[in-house]
C-alpha cells in the first residue's frame, strides 16, 4: 500500500504542477520588445512580463500590451522622417502607456486623431493610448481610440536587466 500511496501523491504533486503552469501562463505573458516606439523607458530586444488585466482596472500612466490586429500604415501616408516607422499596428502584440481611459476627458490637445470626436468623455470600451517616442510609434495619435478588447495587459517589470 505504501507503493500506491507514493504513486498517488506523486501524481497529485505533478497535477498541481500542471495546473499551476497552466494558471500562471493564462494570467502572465512575457513579451519581447520590437521597435523603437516605447523608447527610452523599453529599447528592442527587452523582455517584459506582462499580467493580464482587465480593461476597467487600467489607469492613465501604466504600460500595457494590446494586440496589434489593425492594418499597417500605408507608406505613402506617412509623415517626412517616418519612412521607416516602426509597424507595430499590425504585430502580434503592441506596448504603449495608457493616456487615458474610459470616463477620461479626451486629450485632444496631445491627439490629433481625436481633435474633432465627438462628446467630452473617452466612451466606454475604448482606450488612448501613446508611444514614449512620437516620431517612431503608431499609436493614438493616428488611429484615435484603440478597442478595450484588445488590451492583453499591464507591465508589470523587464526581464533579465
Amino acid at each position: 500500500m505504501t507503493g500506491v500511496a507514493t504513486m498517488v501523491t506523486g501524481v497529485a504533486v505533478v497535477a498541481a504542477a500542471v495546473v499551476a503552469v497552466v494558471v500562471i501562463r493564462r494570467r502572465y505573458l512575457v513579451v519581447t520588445v520590437h521597435g523603437e516606439s516605447m523608447l527610452p523607458a523599453y529599447r528592442p530586444g527587452e523582455r517584459v512580463l506582462v499580467r493580464r488585466t482587465p480593461a476597467g482596472a487600467l489607469r492613465a500612466g501604466q504600460v500595457v500590451v494590446l494586440r496589434g490586429n489593425s492594418p499597417p500604415p500605408q507608406r505613402e501616408a506617412l509623415p517626412p522622417g517616418m519612412a521607416d516607422l516602426d509597424r507595430t499596428a499590425h504585430a502580434r502584440w503592441i506596448i504603449k502607456r495608457v493616456t487615458a481611459v474610459p470616463g477620461d476627458p479626451i486629450p485632444r490637445d496631445t491627439v490629433p486623431a481625436l481633435r474633432s470626436a465627438p462628446g467630452t468623455r473617452v466612451p466606454a470600451g475604448r482606450l488612448v493610448v501613446l508611444g514614449d517616442n512620437p516620431l517612431r510609434s503608431y499609436d493614438s495619435r493616428r488611429s484615435g481610440y484603440l478597442a478595450a478588447e484588445r488590451l492583453y495587459g499591464v507591465v508589470l517589470r523587464k526581464l533579465g536587466s
